[in-house]
C-alpha cells in the first residue's frame, strides 16, 4: 500500500499535476461512526445515513441516524459475497458486490429485496445523476447505467492531466460533478461527467490522521451528499468519525 501511495504522491505532485487545483478538506462538524465498519458505500436520503460494508460474512446495508450513528435497520448481503457500493433510485436502493456480478434491488423503507440484476467485471461503487446510475469498477472507466434495465448506456474514461486515472472507488454526484475517492490515497477527484477530466482534487489527509487508524486497509472511502441541506460528509474504512466538510461550490 505504501509503495502505491508513494507512486501516486509523485504523480499528483509532479510539475504537470500542479496544474490541477488541490484544496484541503475543510471540516465543519464531526459525528461518530462505527469503527468496525469496512465502509464501501455511503449516501444520505431523507435525512438518514445509509451505509454498505464489505468482507464475506460481514457485508451489510444499514440505515442509521446521521447525528449519532445509531443503526435503526440492517440487512445482510448473502454471506459468500463481498458487499460494495449502494445508490438510491426512486423508492429503491441498489447495491452490488465486488466479485460475482450480483446486484440487488431493495425497498428503501423496509430494506427487503425486491429484485436483482447482473453486470460484468468488478463492482466498486455507485452514485447517480437525475437520469442515470454511475458505476465504478476499479478501472479508469465509469459506466452509466439505465436505471430501468441496469444495462450500460455509455462509458466514460476518467483522466488526470490527460492520463487515465484508475483505482476510482466510492462515488458521489455533487453540483454537476462526480466526486470519487482514489483508493489508497487521501485524494477525492472532482470529475467532469461529460469529458471525464479531473477538474480538481480534495485532500482529506488531515482527516485520515485524525481518524487515528493503524490498519493498512483503513483508507478514506465514503462520500455522501445531502442535496436538501447542501452538506457533504466523508469517512473511511474502520474510521471512528464521520466528517462534514465544505462542499465544492456550485458552477
Amino acid at each position: 500500500m505504501r509503495c502505491l501511495l508513494c507512486l501516486l504522491v509523485l504523480l499528483f505532485t509532479s510539475p504537470v499535476a500542479a496544474a490541477v487545483p488541490t484544496e484541503q478538506a475543510r471540516v465543519l462538524r464531526v459525528y461518530p461512526h462505527d469503527r468496525s465498519a469496512f465502509t464501501e458505500g455511503l449516501l444520505i436520503r431523507d435525512g438518514w445515513l445509509y451505509e454498505s460494508t464489505g468482507f464475506e460474512n460481514h457485508s451489510f446495508i444499514r440505515k442509521a441516524v446521521l447525528a449519532t450513528g445509531k443503526v435503526v435497520q440492517s440487512i445482510a448481503i448473502p454471506s459468500q459475497y463481498f458487499g460494495e457500493g449502494i445508490v438510491d433510485w426512486g423508492d429503491t436502493l441498489r447495491s452490488f458486490v465486488w466479485h460475482g456480478g450480483k446486484g440487488y434491488i431493495w425497498n428503501l423503507k423496509t430494506l427487503r429485496q425486491t429484485g436483482s440484476w447482473s453486470y460484468s467485471g468488478e463492482g466498486w461503487a455507485m452514485t447517480r445523476d437525475d437520469r442515470t446510475i454511475i458505476m465504478s469498477d476499479g478501472t479508469p472507466v465509469l459506466r452509466f447505467l439505465d436505471p430501468k434495465t441496469m444495462q450500460v448506456s455509455r462509458r466514460l474514461t476518467v483522466t488526470l492531466n490527460g492520463q487515465p486515472l484508475a483505482m476510482i472507488n466510492e462515488l458521489e454526484y455533487v453540483h454537476g460533478e462526480i466526486l470519487a475517492n482514489v483508493w489508497q490515497t487521501s485524494l477525492i477527484a472532482r470529475i467532469d461527467p461529460q469529458s471525464g477530466r479531473v477538474k480538481g482534487l480534495i485532500d482529506v489527509n488531515a482527516l485520515w490522521i485524525k481518524a487515528g487508524t493503524t490498519d493498512p486497509g483503513a483508507v478514506p472511502n465514503g462520500i455522501a451528499y445531502d442535496k436538501q441541506t447542501n452538506r457533504l460528509y466523508v469517512t473511511g474504512k474502520y474510521w471512528p468519525y464521520l466528517f462534514e466538510i465544505q462542499a465544492p461550490a456550485a458552477h
